[in-house]
């Protein structure tokens, strides 16, 4: 794939599509994991830390992840590919903010869980680059996402 500059509108529109990328490796979300973001975010709810009640009361039958925690576990996703790899001539890139976040399934104990990604838009302005990704998680072999999520990044 060729170089893109970050600030040509038209080589940057070439990279918006309405199909999502190859799914990213995957990992495994265990009770440690939802324990550790329980105790950083102080979210203690039962149907994530208490594995005897929530095999009992909860209607999935275990703990589910935090949705925030599915949410900051999309940089730890490993990708293959690398979208973004290919654009040059930028200094840095950060978070501008989100414009569409979902938790649609949960995320039981133990599930594996993997992610892809799209460039939704792109936005060349005198100030950088304003791209909006649309990125989706799912336990592993399930058709419907966790999580749907629409990051917006720039680039200056």
């Amino acid at each position: 794939m060729s170089t893109i500059q970050f600030n040509d509108q038209a080589a940057m529109n070439s990279l918006i599509s309405e199909e999502f990328g190859p799914w990213s490796k995957s990992f495994v979300v265990d009770q440690q994991l939802i324990d550790d973001f329980a105790r950083l975010s102080g979210d203690d709810y039962w149907i994530h830390t208490d594995p005897e009640r929530a095999a009992k009361e909860s209607p999935f039958g275990s703990t589910i992840a935090h949705g925030f925690l599915i949410l900051v576990c999309l940089s730890r996703f490993e990708r293959d590919d690398d979208m973004l790899g290919n654009i040059a001539g930028y200094s840095f890139m950060n978070n501008y903010g989100s414009n569409k976040l979902r938790f649609l399934d949960p995320v039981p104990v133990n599930s594996e869980i993997h992610s892809r990604s799209r460039i939704k838009a792109v936005e060349v302005g005198e100030k950088g680059t304003k791209l909006t990704l649309e990125q989706v998680v799912h336990v592993v072999g399930n058709e419907r996402p966790a999580l749907v999520y629409e990051l917006i990044m720039f680039m200056f």
